[in-house]
């Protein structure tokens, strides 16, 4: 059984680019080592294509070579978070363009491979100095949520488990520094929630 990671940063997380089966420091990592705990009979391999800075129409061009000629049988998507940041710098992508990129992306696995689609819903934790990113995010949100009914077998809501999670942990950087990129502790929360959710697809 194969695996994939796709994504940008918060999927990349430092992994080795010249080995795809490192996974690097974040939620893949934490996600596999739950995986194999719970399926210790089951030879699986996991396979890390994040890019840091990567948005949807990047995770696009790159789709055939880090996705379907892997022909994985599972593989997740968190992406679009960079889509909106970026546009602080004048990089703009605008939501209609975001939903065309992802719907695309999420049509070629369909038709082009037999995998499995996780995908995990954009996040920004409480942060001050993003409060045009997080309006940006709310408003698209609806649309990522509407492109995993149609596509995904598997949709991980990620704004909605965190903003739960926050109201038990009364330091707001507890999960990430900046907002956007977890830390180990939100990394590990991630992975956790990741491998409850796919586990009805491991054979």
């Amino acid at each position: 059984m194969k695996i994939v990671f796709q994504g940008d940063s918060i999927t990349d997380a430092g992994r080795d680019r010249n080995d795809h089966h490192h996974l690097g420091n974040g939620y893949p990592k934490f996600a596999a080592d739950h995986i194999k705990e719970a399926h210790p009979d089951t030879d699986i391999e996991f396979m890390n294509f994040g890019i840091s800075g990567n948005r949807t129409c990047q995770l696009f061009d790159r789709l055939y070579a880090e996705g379907i000629v892997q022909q994985p049988d599972v593989i997740s998507i968190l992406i679009g978070i960079n889509d909106i940041w970026h546009r602080q710098a004048n990089i703009r992508t605008t939501d209609e363009q975001l939903v065309l990129n992802y719907r695309e992306t999420l049509k070629r696995l369909k038709t082009e491979t037999n995998a499995k689609i996780v995908m995990l819903a954009p996040y920004l934790l409480d942060c001050s100095d993003k409060e045009d990113v997080r309006t940006d995010l709310h408003r698209i949100l609806p649309a990522i949520r509407a492109l995993a009914k149609e596509y995904a077998d598997v949709y991980i809501p990620l704004d909605e488990l965190f903003d739960e999670a926050m109201k038990t942990q009364p330091e707001p950087h507890y999960y990430s520094g900046d907002g956007v990129h977890p830390n180990a502790n939100g990394a590990a929360f991630i992975g956790k929630l990741y491998a409850e959710a796919v586990a009805s697809l491991i054979s």
